[in-house]
Order: C-alpha cells, then sequence, then structure tokens
C-alpha cells in the first residue's frame, strides 16, 4: 500500500450511497483502499482493517524508533553536561575563556575540541 491518495481508486460519495455498504466492501477487496471524493475532492479513504492495523503497527514502530534515537541523544547530552557539574568546572572555564585559541591553520571542532 505504497500509494498515494491521488494514486488510489475514487468512488463518488453519492456512488457510496447507491452501492451500500456492501458494494464498497467489493470494490475495496479488489481494488484496495479506496477514495471517496465529494464534488470531485478527495473527503475519505475506506481501507481494510488489516491495512489499517499494519499502518498503526509501522507508525508505532516509526515513533518507536524516533524516542529510542532521541533518549540516545539525550544521554549522550547529559553525559558531556555532567563535565560542567564538577567542582573545578568553573576554574577549567575560565581558563580555556582567557587563553587565545591557537589553530595553527587549522580549524578545531566535535568531541576533541
Amino acid at each position: 500500500m505504497d500509494s498515494s491518495i491521488t494514486d488510489l481508486p475514487r468512488i463518488p460519495a453519492s456512488d457510496v450511497k447507491k452501492r451500500g455498504w456492501r458494494g464498497v466492501m467489493r470494490a475495496l477487496t479488489s481494488q484496495g483502499p479506496v477514495v471517496v471524493t465529494n464534488h470531485s475532492e478527495p473527503e475519505a479513504v475506506i481501507l481494510s482493517a488489516q491495512d489499517y492495523t499494519r499502518m498503526r503497527r509501522i507508525v508505532k514502530e516509526t515513533e518507536s524508533k524516533a524516542e529510542s534515537a532521541l533518549e540516545a541523544l539525550r544521554c549522550r547530552f547529559d553525559e558531556r553536561l555532567a563535565a560542567l557539574r564538577e567542582p573545578d568546572a568553573g576554574d577549567r572555564l575560565r581558563a580555556i575563556s582567557a587563553s587565545p585559541a591557537k589553530l595553527r591553520g587549522k580549524v578545531k571542532a566535535g568531541a576533541g575540541y
């Protein structure tokens, strides 16, 4: 079910009323998800319960992966900020700020800077 809404078969809302639920379900079985239109504009998509369940599972898996990645990022950020809680953190920061950077023609960035 990789189709965009524009690629799906269309059924006018008036046909849904004419065909009834069984007619819509036959179209769904033979054609897959269908777009119900009102005055040629998409208004709803009807899909099988199986397709809906699969879509919800994919969404949950994607959300879970994103949350895991975000949690890993939070942990790394917290680990790096932990250095600021050390007793000598203020003194170290002032010492770094007071001395000029010695780049020697190279850009310094990242974890080692």
